[in-house]
């Protein structure tokens, strides 16, 4: 079984929201460290390099020129969407490209996403 923590930004096969095709694109790991529900899957966060996503308060801009930005391994500014998570397992990821340090504004994020704020 493999392990993966909480903010480690990861490249994998996302589904389409259709469920019928998929695409090879980085992802944020967003569920707890240790979750130990014995199942091989892990849930994530879309990250698209399309900033007209950004400003809504379900998603966060990653800029790369910034100190957090250049630990992701993402070529682009980008946006995390906590709108948009899957489960996937784990053998669809290809490697861990980075890790977002900031997972205060993801928290801030999901609560809005879940209606927890």
């Amino acid at each position: 079984m493999l392990f993966y923590n909480r903010g480690q930004i990861v490249l994998v096969l996302f589904p389409s929201s259709n469920l019928r095709t998929a695409k090879r694109r980085p992802a944020l790991v967003v569920q707890a460290d240790n979750l130990s529900t014995g199942l091989p899957q892990i849930i994530v966060a879309m990250i698209t390099s399309n900033l007209s996503r950004v400003g809504h308060p379900s998603r966060v801009l990653i800029q790369i020129a910034t100190e957090e930005g250049q630990q992701t391994g993402l070529l682009h500014d980008s946006v995390i969407m906590t709108d948009n998570l899957v489960t996937v397992l784990e053998i669809e990821i290809d490697r861990v490209i980075g890790v977002w340090s900031d997972m205060s504004s993801v928290d801030v994020a999901l609560a809005h996403t879940f209606g927890l704020a």
